[in-house]
């Protein structure tokens, strides 16, 4: 399975004071599979850390160690992210958002491990399919 990791539950899976930290821990103890993000959703993770240098280099570590792919962007995805910022300005759809969404078109995949259900409860990937929305 391929899954895409939003900056919620990643910051949970590190800092143990979140309420859903053992659901996500849990989560992934039993996830086999691949998971990608983005270097957006990897910096709204770093922001949301910032109060511990430990955690921070925790969330660093996820990508080193091959947990987490962070999928470059080109010039061509970016092109895509201000679309579907434009498509979705009501909802409103921030960056990292929109990054997850053009990873999930581009490799196919529907599953988002998020908290964000208001937002990919009304994403869409182009071919109409709605996210299948973890954990």
């Amino acid at each position: 399975m391929l899954v895409l990791m939003d900056t919620g539950p990643w910051v949970a899976l590190i800092d143990r004071s979140e309420k859903q930290h053992q659901k996500c821990t849990e989560w992934l103890r039993n996830f086999r599979g691949h998971i990608l993000s983005s270097e957006a959703v990897l910096t709204e993770v770093l922001y949301l850390l910032s109060f511990s240098n430990k955690a921070r280099s925790a969330a660093i570590d996820f990508v080193l160690n091959e947990a987490i792919t962070l999928v470059p962007q080109s010039l061509e995805s970016l092109k895509k992210v201000k679309r579907l910022m434009e498509r979705y300005k009501n909802v409103p759809m921030d960056y990292a958002d929109a990054t997850l969404v053009v990873i999930a078109e581009d490799f196919s995949t529907p599953h988002v491990v998020t908290f964000d259900k208001k937002g990919f409860e009304i994403y869409r990937l182009s071919s109409k399919t709605p996210f299948v929305i973890l954990p």
